[in-house]
C-alpha cells in the first residue's frame, strides 16, 4: 500500500466536484498560500454530532471515534489540509497550537492506514520533545480506539531502549518520536524505515530553535524518496521555507490567520511588581485562584525554588524541567490531569504541547522572550472553547516589553493590582460560605456516614446540652483549624507600589498635557512654519532639532513652537518676527552633521 498518490489528475476531477461545497476550501500552491481564520475547536455538548466529518469520506470506524471524543465539526485547518493529505499531496502549514492540526493531519493518515496489514511502519511523526511525541501518540490512539489492528508507538529520550525496540519488532503503523532517538534507531537498525511513506514535522520552528536541523536533514535522507510529507509550524522563519522548498514536492501551503478568535476566551492580565517582591504577588495570585495553574519561568533552577516555598504555604506543587525524567514527567502530567497536583512551575521547553483540561490559570512569572513564547503559554489554557486566564508579572524595566507585546499580538491586555489582604479575606470568607452550603445541600448516598452524622447531633444535645448554633460554630471552627483564617500581614508594600506606579503614570500624562498645552499656545499669529531637509530617514529625533536651533542661532528652546518630524523632512513652528540674520542661519543649520 502506498500513501502517495497522482494529485493531479485525481485532484482536478475530485475538486471540481466538491468546488460547491463550502466545508472545503481550495488552496493555492506554494507561492500563493491561501489565508484562512481560525477558531476555536468547537466540540459538541450533547449526542447529536452527525457533522461535517461525514464529507471527507472517513470510515465509519474514524467517525465513532470522532462521536465518542464529541469532536462536532471540523476546524478551518481541518477543513483546508485534510482533503489535500487524502489525495496524497505535500502540505506546509502554519498553525498555532489549540487549533486543532494534529486531527488535521493524523485522521486522514488513520484513513489510509487502516487496511494496512504491513509489519512495517508507514508514517513517521517528528516533534521537538517528549511531551508532545506523547500527546501525538495518545491524539493517534484515541482516533484510532474503533479500528482493529491500528498501533502506534512512541519513541523518544529518557525511557528504556528496550521497551521501544520490542514495540518497533512488532506491528507498527504510526511511528512519533523526536529527532535524537528517532536517529539512534535508524542507525542501529532497531527501527525499520524502507517503508515510510509519509513523514509529518510537527512544530517544526521549535525543532530548529532547538538545534535539530541537521537531524532532521539527516533522517529526511534516509527515508524513501518517493513519499508525503507535511510540515506544521507555528511561525514561518526562513529555515523553514527552505526545508520546505528542498524537500516538498508542489506542497498546498494553509496559513491560520493569528486573530484575536484564537484567544477571545483567555483573559489576559498583567500587574506591576518589582522583582523582590515576585514572590509574595505569587501567592496571594494563588489565594484567589490555585487549582488548575501552570507558573511559567525561564530557568530550572527557579521551577525548583519557587515550588519549595509554595509547598511551604500548603499547595500541592510539582515541578516540570528538562532535568526531570520522563517517566516522573509522565507521572506528574497525569496527576495534574487528575488533580492529585494543583499548580504546576514549567519551563518553557519542558511544557511545549502540554494539552491539560484543567488548566485554568497560567501565570508568566518571568516574562516571556517574544511573541511567540507568550502565546504558547497562555495557550495551555482556554482550550476546545474552554475559558480560561492568563496574568503576566511586569517589573518597571519591562513596561516597554509589555507594549509590544501589546502591539504583536494586537490585544489589549489589563491592568490589575496585587491583591491586598481585604481582597485575599473576603475571597476566603466567600469560600468558606459557598463550601458549607454545598456540603448542607449534598445528598450523601452512604448510609453508614448518614447515621453516623445523626448520632453525632444526637450525643451533643443530649450529652453536652449543645444547640444547632453551638454546633454548626463548632463545625466550622474544626474546618478552619488552629491558624488564622484572615490574612493579616503587612500589604502596605502593595499600596506604596501601586501609589508609585499611578505617580509616574500621572506625571507622564501631565507632562505630556504640559508639551501639548505649550505647542498650542504657539499656534497662533505670531508664529510661521519652517521647513528643513532632513527627518527619520537621517535618524533625526525632535531633540536634536532644538538643540542644533539653539546652538546655530539666538532662538531660546522655549520660544520653539509645534515640531513635526517627517521621513525625509520635518516643520518647526518658530517665531514671526526673526531677524534676517538669524533666518540665513537657520538655511545653513545642521542637524546631527
Amino acid at each position: 500500500m502506498t500513501l502517495k498518490k497522482d494529485s493531479k489528475s485525481l485532484g482536478s476531477e475530485q475538486k471540481k466536484s466538491q468546488n460547491e461545497d463550502a466545508s472545503l476550501i481550495e488552496l493555492k500552491n506554494f507561492e500563493n498560500k491561501k489565508e484562512i481564520e481560525s477558531q476555536p475547536l468547537e466540540v459538541s455538548k450533547g449526542n447529536n454530532n452527525e457533522n461535517g466529518f461525514l464529507d471527507f469520506g472517513f470510515k465509519e470506524s474514524i467517525l465513532n471515534s470522532l462521536r465518542n471524543k464529541g469532536y462536532k465539526s471540523p476546524t478551518p485547518i481541518q477543513k483546508a489540509a485534510i482533503p489535500e493529505l487524502m489525495l496524497g499531496r505535500d502540505l506546509l502549514g502554519q498553525a498555532q497550537t489549540g487549533t486543532g492540526k494534529t486531527a488535521a493531519f493524523a485522521l486522514p493518515l488513520i484513513e489510509k492506514l487502516s487496511d494496512n496489514k504491513e509489519l512495517n511502519a508507514k508514517v513517521l511523526v517528528m516533534t521537538p520533545t517528549r511531551e508532545l511525541a506523547t500527546q501525538v501518540a495518545e491524539s493517534f490512539k484515541s482516533y484510532s480506539s474503533e479500528s482493529s489492528n491500528f498501533k502506534t508507538v512512541a519513541i523518544y529520550g529518557g525511557t528504556d531502549y528496550r521497551s521501544q525496540i520490542s514495540a518497533l519488532k512488532r506491528k507498527v503503523d504510526v511511528v512519533v518520536g523526536t529527532p535524537g532517538r528517532i536517529m539512534d534507531h535508524i542507525r542501529q537498525g532497531t527501527f525499520k524505515i524502507k517503508d515510510i511513506n509519509c513523514l509529518v514535522l510537527d512544530e517544526a520552528d521549535e525543532m530548529l530553535n532547538m538545534g535539530f536541523l541537521e537531524d532532521i536533514e539527516w533522517i529526511i535522507d534516509q527515508l524513501p524518496e518517493n513519499k508525503q510529507m507535511v510540515l506544521f509550524s507555528a511561525t514561518m522563519p526562513s529555515e523553514i521555507r527552505n526545508i520546505a522548498k528542498k524537500y516538498l514536492n508542489d506542497p498546498a501551503e494553509i496559513f491560520i490567520k493569528s486573530v484575536k478568535k484564537e484567544t477571545q476566551l483567555i483573559s489576559q492580565k498583567f500587574l506591576y511588581v518589582q522583582r523582590h517582591h515576585k514572590l509574595d504577588a505569587l501567592k496571594r495570585i494563588l489565594e484567589l485562584n490555585n487549582e488548575g495553574v501552570i507558573i511559567f519561568v525561564r530557568t530550572k533552577l527557579l521551577t525548583t525554588s519557587i515550588a519549595e516555598a509554595l509547598e511551604n504555604s500548603g499547595h500541592t506543587v510539582a515541578v516540570l524541567n528538562g532535568d526531570i525524567p520522563q517517566n516522573q514527567r509522565e507521572n506528574t502530567v497525569d496527576r495534574l490531569k487528575k488533580g492529585f497536583i494543583n499548580i504546576l512551575v514549567a519551563t518553557d521547553v519542558a511544557a511545549r504541547g502540554l494539552d491539560v483540561e484543567r488548566i485554568k490559570l497560567v501565570v508568566n512569572y518571568d516574562f516571556p522572550f517574544d511573541k511567540e513564547t507568550y502565546t504558547h503559554r497562555i495557550g495551555r489554557t482556554g482550550r476546545a472553547g474552554r475559558s480560561g486566564e492568563a496574568i503576566l508579572f511586569v517589573n518597571q524595566r519591562e513596561k516597554h516589553f509589555l507594549r509590544n507585546l501589546e502591539n504583536s499580538t494586537r490585544t489589549k491586555i489589563e491592568e490589575i493590582n496585587i491583591p491586598s489582604n481585604k481582597v485575599i479575606n473576603e475571597k476566603r470568607m466567600e469560600k468558606l460560605i459557598d463550601n458549607v452550603n454545598e456540603s448542607s445541600l449534598a445528598k450523601d448516598e452512604n448510609e453508614e456516614n448518614k447515621a453516623l452524622i445523626v448520632d453525632v447531633l444526637d450525643n451533643l444535645k443530649e450529652k453536652y446540652s449543645m444547640d444547632d448554633s453551638n454546633i454548626a460554630m463548632s463545625a466550622i471552627n474544626l474546618v478552619i483549624g488552629n491558624k488564622s483564617f484572615f490574612v493579616n500581614e503587612d500589604d502596605s508594600w502593595i499600596h506604596k507600589q501601586n501609589n508609585i506606579d499611578r505617580n509616574r503614570s500621572n506625571r507622564n500624562i501631565n507632562n505630556r498635557m504640559r508639551n501639548s498645552n505649550r505647542r498650542n499656545n504657539y499656534q497662533n499669529d505670531s508664529f510661521e512654519t519652517y521647513k528643513f531637509n532632513f527627518g527619520k530617514f537621517d535618524g533625526v529625533r525632535v531633540a536634536n532639532i532644538i538643540s542644533s536651533i539653539c546652538n546655530s542661532t539666538n532662538i531660546n528652546g522655549r520660544s520653539i513652537g509645534k515640531i513635526q518630524i517627517f521621513n525625509d523632512y520635518s516643520l518647526v513652528d518658530l517665531p514671526r518676527d526673526l531677524h534676517r540674520e538669524t533666518k540665513n542661519k537657520l538655511k545653513k543649520i545642521k542637524v546631527r552633521n
